[in-house]
């Protein structure tokens, strides 16, 4: 394995010296700039490499970065990165979403505010440009923010939902689902947020549970008999706008009214009683009031029984003239007013407290009205179908797989998608209509109607709901609908990474989507995070002012720490909770980074790899150790990424990084370093330290980008930038079990010896002698490493015994792995303590061994549990057996 190397590449000459402290705010400015400058984030197309595409989940032209978007961006990262050192042609295509609702909203609000202006003041055509403007000056804060922390998108395909390209595809796909008869327009009942002024689908709407009240209604019979029946509702107000009142077929109480009249309270409407399976019987009283205008399941009654709706209710929320003497009252006037009217005409039975669900518009909190209105609608069924079978037959692959059920539920029981929306910013509506009663419906504005030839035609006012640009992301940022080399190459994308709250916003729309446009899934895998909460596990909000601003936690500890620890302790699907101790601790992390490396550095400066191989050098045991655990690490990282466990890959490369590379390899070479183990020893161990630090750098370089570039560009390498580097492979030849068990052994007695040390406070500076009995593999183990064990455990004089040995009298005692270790009391320890010592630790080992004995004779895990476990299970008994038998016998001799 001969390497040329050079320490050359992106530093200039007066920063060829490593500072001494690491200072994250100026490397990442440095690095980032270099990054982009250089365009080494882009992807063009090279159709001898294998794609790996990723689109950007478009973050809103109004937002700013929160933790949510931090974990998503670092998620994204880490897997572009990733794939782009394993050499393929990756491309992580950003972009924003012109956010209709939030936008126009925002822009009203400045408009309000600062010039004491409405939108109707300046009109359609002038409000949209000062939206525009607005976008230009405000919007793309957070793709800003996002370079902070290290996104290494191809900013070179930057796209925006309402840009020309995304534009025309929008009207393309509009205009071809209304031929296929997928768009139509109808009457039916929406939900209408009064305070936005407009549509919202069944998915932008949450449900709270609240404490309501149940009103009991009498409805006089018709005939004037003085007999009445008494409906339960909880809207009293839109009762004004019944027309039938309705009970189950099956209800025996009602069987004899079921085709009668009654009069409806107040309005004095005759209205009839009719029979339909909707109604439940255990519900109120069993007879349910029908209000076709205002509730998505009467409409649904009326349509089966040919009753007419009538809207009582208008886009304010506000009675219209259909409600009478009530016309013009807020809707929760009206109630009162209703309300105050049923009790004074005595038609007001009872009133009960009641739970009930209650839907709140997800982008205000105000009350959704459920109103009749004409909008348009797509037909979901027919493009849900083949959605649902991309799951089932595995053509895409949800991650955690549990969430393919959520999709599915949803996509099984979807309802058409109203997609108008009663706003100005978005994209308009591609229909015209003309005096003469034609509707056009085109992909280009027409000039005059192709019927009568007029040219005074008035588009539809209406835009469409931002999620339907956002459905075609996958396709519409590669060029569709133009038949472009990135569509051709890229598309299907590889991997979404999204919330799991925007599974049916966005996900399922994506899929059926892109099955019905490009007849391929929109990508190959979903990887679903979950949300970040506070520490008490709250989720973030303003009303409680628990939100944290990642860009204050980048400016104090850097984008690298807040990166990994967004990641490390977060599986996929789960929530996380965010620290700032945490966050602190990868910090700390990244200063062990910096010194371990200055330390090699130091250590490096007359050292040159060219034309050296490790078949070479004279490797010792902890250069033979490291090369072998090195080999374990870049398998274990690329095994949790392959599975998309980046927190694992994190955890593992944070543990050999921090424990077997920093605390325990370094500290055993450093004789070889300075020259005491002489040169072949030094140059041994100087090429294993360069090898292992600059290949475990490329390992962490997604995870944190910033540090491990800084301290690449100082170690010799090959190549501009550790972006562009390969992922390290693992060679067969330098794993090396035997020498993991060696070390194992060795790590094990300095710990042992440490714990003594510890808990008899001896000073960490003076040595003390170690008596070590041990069987012949004990034995072999200790000749090749006894050097390591005195350094690392500050051991003086160290005698080295059989285990037949005698055993030596007033000695502190530990048992590790088959070997005995005896620290002599003299001066050391009070032996009344040690007494004391060793019969916890006796009665700790009794437990333990109980608790394996109960675990084997459970025939449950014996019969049920993998072989392998169950022999590791045995192995620890036998172990810990030996163990109770040494601790026993030494107890016996200080007692004795």
């Amino acid at each position: 394995m001969s390497e040329a190397k050079e320490r050359t590449g992106l530093l200039s000459a007066a920063e060829k010296e490593i500072s001494t402290v690491y200072d994250p705010h100026a490397v990442e400015a440095k690095w980032y700039q270099i990054w982009e400058e250089r365009g080494y984030f882009h992807g063009e197309v090279e159709q001898d490499k294998p794609p790996f595409s990723i689109v950007i989940p478009p973050p809103n032209i109004t937002g700013q970065l929160h933790l949510g978007h931090a974990m998503d961006t670092t998620m994204q990262d880490i897997l572009i990165r990733w794939k782009r050192m394993q050499g393929f042609n990756a491309t992580w295509i950003p972009g924003m979403d012109h956010a209709g609702i939030a936008t126009q909203a925002k822009v009203e609000e400045y408009l309000r505010e600062n010039e004491g202006k409405s939108r109707y003041d300046l009109g359609r055509e002038k409000f949209i440009e000062r939206v525009w403007e607005w976008k230009e000056e405000y919007g793309g804060r957070i793709l800003r923010q996002l370079r902070r922390l290290g996104a290494s998108c191809d900013w070179d395909r930057q796209r925006f939902t309402m840009d020309e390209g995304c534009s025309q595809a929008v009207r393309e796909v509009f205009v071809d689902l209304y031929n296929k008869g997928l768009i139509y327009q109808g009457d039916y009942i929406i939900n209408w947020c009064p305070r936005c002024s407009t549509a919202l689908s069944d998915i932008e709407v949450e449900h709270e549970d609240t404490l309501g009240q149940l009103w009991h209604i009498k409805y006089p019979l018709a005939g004037g008999s003085g007999e009445y029946v008494v409906v339960a509702t909880t809207r009293p107000e839109t009762m004004l706008g019944d027309t039938a009142v309705a009970v189950n077929p099956k209800d025996a109480r009602y069987q004899h009214l079921i085709g009668r009249t009654c009069i409806l309270p107040l309005m004095e409407r005759e209205i009839p009683i009719v029979a339909d399976e909707y109604v439940d019987m255990e519900f109120g009283t069993g007879m349910v009031k029908i209000t076709p205008a205002h509730d998505p399941n009467d409409f649904e009654v009326a349509q089966r029984h040919g009753l007419p709706a009538i809207l009582v209710l208008d886009g304010e929320a506000k009675v219209t003239e259909a409600g009478g003497k009530y016309r013009g009252l807020d809707r929760y006037e009206a109630r009162e007013a209703v309300v105050r009217d049923l009790k004074s005409q005595g038609l007001l039975e009872k009133i009960v407290d009641h739970q009930h669900a209650v839907g709140e518009c997800s982008r205000c909190g105000h009350t959704v009205e459920p109103i009749l209105s004409k909008q348009w609608f797509v037909k979901m069924k027919p493009l849900a179908e083949p959605a649902i079978a991309a799951i089932t037959d595995g053509d895409s692959h949800f991650v955690p797989e549990r969430f393919s059920k959520n999709y599915l539920n949803w996509m099984e029981n979807v309802r058409d998608w109203c997609i108008s929306r009663q706003l100005w910013w978005g994209h308009r509506v591609p229909v015209w209509y003309c005096g003469c009663g034609e509707v056009i419906v085109t992909k280009e504005d027409p000039k005059a109607c192709p019927v009568c030839g007029s040219t005074d035609l008035r588009q539809d006012p209406d835009v469409l709901d931002t999620w339907f640009s956002s459905a075609l992301w996958p396709f519409s940022t590669l060029g569709w609908p133009e038949k472009t080399v990135e569509l051709e190459h890229f598309y299907p994308t590889s991997v979404l990474v999204t919330g799991f709250d925007i599974i049916y916003f966005w996900v399922a729309r994506m899929m059926c989507m892109g099955l019905e446009f490009m007849g391929e899934v929109p990508f190959r895998d979903i990887l679903i995070h979950g949300l970040v909460r506070d520490p008490l596990g709250r989720k973030m909000s303003k009303s409680l002012g628990n939100g944290v601003d990642p860009i204050e936690v980048i400016e104090e500890f850097g984008a690298d720490a807040l990166r990994l620890s967004l990641v490390i302790g977060t599986s996929p699907g789960n929530d996380t909770r965010y620290r700032e101790e945490k966050v602190e601790a990868y910090r700390n992390f990244a200063n062990k980074i910096w010194n371990v490396s200055r330390f090699a550095l130091m250590n490096l400066t007359d050292f040159q790899p060219d034309g050296t191989s490790l078949g070479d050098l004279e490797l010792s045991l902890p250069d033979r150790w490291i090369l072998s655990r090195y080999q374990g690490i870049i398998e274990e990282t690329t095994r949790w990424l392959d599975r998309y466990d980046l927190g694992e890959a994190a955890r593992a490369l944070y543990d050999f990084i921090w424990t077997e590379l920093c605390d325990w390899y370094v500290e055993m070479i450093k004789p070889h370093l300075y020259g005491r183990a002489g040169e072949a020893a030094k140059q041994a161990s100087q090429y294993v330290l360069w090898h292992v630090l600059e290949g475990t750098l490329r390992l962490l370089h997604p995870f944190m980008p910033f540090i491990t570039e800084e301290v690449w560009q100082h170690l010799p390498h090959e190549g501009e930038t550790i972006m562009l580097a390969s992922w390290p492979k693992p060679e067969a030849a330098y794993a090396d079990p035997e020498v993991e068990a060696k070390m194992t052994a060795v790590m094990d007695m300095v710990r042992a010896i440490r714990n003594i040390r510890s808990e008899k406070k001896v000073a960490p500076g003076k040595e003390i002698p170690v008596i070590i009995h041990a069987g012949e593999e004990g034995l072999a183990v200790l000749a090749e490493a006894q050097g390591y064990l005195t350094v690392l455990a500050r051991v003086g004089d160290l005698d080295v015994q059989p285990m037949e040995a005698i055993k030596p009298e007033k000695a502190m005692t530990a048992v590790v792995g088959g070997v005995e270790i005896y620290l002599p009391l003299a001066g050391l320890v009070d032996i009344d303590e040690e007494i004391a010592r060793l019969e916890k630790e006796l009665k700790e080992t009794g437990q333990e061994i109980s608790r394996a004995q109960g675990k084997l004779a459970n025939l449950g895990f014996v019969t049920k549990a993998p072989a392998e476990i169950v022999e590791k299970e045995k192995q620890k008994l036998v172990s810990l057996q030996e163990k109770e038998a040494m601790l026993q016998d030494r107890l016996k001799e200080l007692v004795d």
